[in-house]
């Protein structure tokens, strides 16, 4: 039998760098249009009661959020224990909720108006008065689209 002999040295060959430049544009740019940011701070504690019947909402640009339940343990000291309403980054009042209705109308395009959904997270433990005063003032403003969200029961219960 014939053997084979290599000519030449066993060298490895050097790994090209000239695509790294590349691989690393493509990672930044796929986690920049991946990663969504908060837009809101939470400032209520939110505990969300439990339901069997859940659906996700569609559009979220249609969607405005009214946080109502007792303050984060930092804001306990200005803002008492008791459930307060947060629209946005700050804590407001029930005759806020009319003008942050009509601030939400005028940022959304013509045609999606009457689409307007306000969905209400609030804190499993709030009592009912705060949140029917909350509904009182929604209707005023004529935002009678209202859902209301919560987590998913677990089924093994």
């Amino acid at each position: 039998m014939a053997k084979f002999e290599r000519k030449g040295k066993n060298e490895l060959q050097a790994i090209s760098t000239a695509s790294l430049p590349d691989i690393v544009f493509m990672l930044l740019f796929f986690f920049m249009v991946s990663t969504t940011m908060r837009e809101t701070t939470l400032m209520v504690r939110s505990q969300l009661p439990e339901a069997t019947e859940v659906n996700k909402l569609e559009k979220k640009s249609l969607v405005s959020y009214i946080y109502i339940g007792p303050p984060m343990r930092q804001f306990q000291s200005l803002f008492g224990t008791e459930p307060r309403i947060q629209l946005n980054d700050s804590f407001k009042s029930l005759d806020d909720i009319r003008d942050f209705i009509a601030s939400e109308r005028e940022a959304m395009k013509e045609d999606e108006k009457p689409l307007l959904t306000t969905s209400l997270k609030i804190d499993k433990e709030t009592r009912m008065g705060i949140v029917t005063d909350v509904k009182q003032e929604l209707r005023k403003a004529s935002a009678l689209k209202i859902v209301y969200a919560a987590r998913k029961a677990d089924k093994k219960k």
